[in-house]
């Protein structure tokens, strides 16, 4: 299992990717109509919904395996990145018949949206852990 966990780093990053593509792809749509990006939107929420269930399971399982102390740092870095992958879950779900309803298409934005900002706070918590404080400083 400490195997696994030291893997999270690794995989961590394919998800985050996935789930900006979406993102972008949607706002995409939005701002050009073309149904391709809409398409292209959800199939990487989707994909980045399956990964970043593992990359989750990866990272509590580094945790519990005691390879990192525990702070309260890592505990926001930990809850956030598990509530980031409920949202990517909760966007891939929302994205079925997301072109049939007007509430689903909302509740999938607004998941994706929020699946997007905590990912961006949770990613900036693992690199203060990872780099320290400073790493964006030159």
């Amino acid at each position: 299992m400490a195997f696994i966990g030291r893997l999270h780093p690794l995989l961590i990053h394919f998800p985050i990717a996935l789930g900006i593509a979406a993102l972008v792809a949607e706002a995409a749509f939005v701002a050009a109509g073309d149904s391709r990006w809409h398409s292209a939107g959800i199939a990487n929420i989707r994909a980045a919904a399956l990964f970043a269930l593992i990359s989750v399971f990866a990272g509590w399982t580094l945790v519990d395996g005691q390879v990192l102390g525990t702070s309260p740092l890592l505990e926001w870095h930990r809850w956030l990145g598990t509530a980031a992958a409920l949202a990517t879950v909760a966007a891939a779900v929302a994205s079925a018949d997301v072109d049939r309803s007007t509430f689903r298409r909302a509740a999938y934005r607004l998941a994706l949206v929020a699946a997007g900002v905590l990912v961006a706070v949770t990613g900036h918590l693992g690199g203060v852990l990872v780099w320290g404080a400073d790493f964006l400083r030159p």
